[in-house]
């Protein structure tokens, strides 16, 4: 018997067929960071499936918003430990609620 239901993963494949055509439209040096958009999807596709979302783009979206949050927090890291460096100092530790809202 096969499944009666589309997977997460088939659904966002889905989407990402939907959207060629705008891909295709972009310039070509846009065309990576949109397959990049799709690649920090399928990173959570696990999480998203179980989720069953009516709509598989709200968990896609979302899976793009975490992901970009994660290298937004690298980058911060990073650019604490250059100013450390050129400033003379240690880096300090990170901050655990940073980015929590409070």
């Amino acid at each position: 018997m096969g499944r009666t239901n589309p997977t997460y993963r088939d659904a966002l494949r889905a989407i990402e067929d939907r959207w060629a055509t705008f891909r295709r439209a972009l310039r070509s040096r846009d065309h990576p960071r949109f397959d990049q958009l799709f690649a920090y999807a399928r990173a959570h596709a696990d999480a998203s499936g179980l989720l069953n979302h009516q709509n598989p783009l709200f968990p896609a979206l979302l899976s793009v918003d975490l992901e970009q949050e994660r290298r937004l927090d690298e980058l911060e890291a990073r650019l604490d430990e250059l100013e450390a460096t050129v400033d003379g100092h240690e880096p300090s530790a990170p901050d655990d609620d940073a980015g929590a809202g409070g």
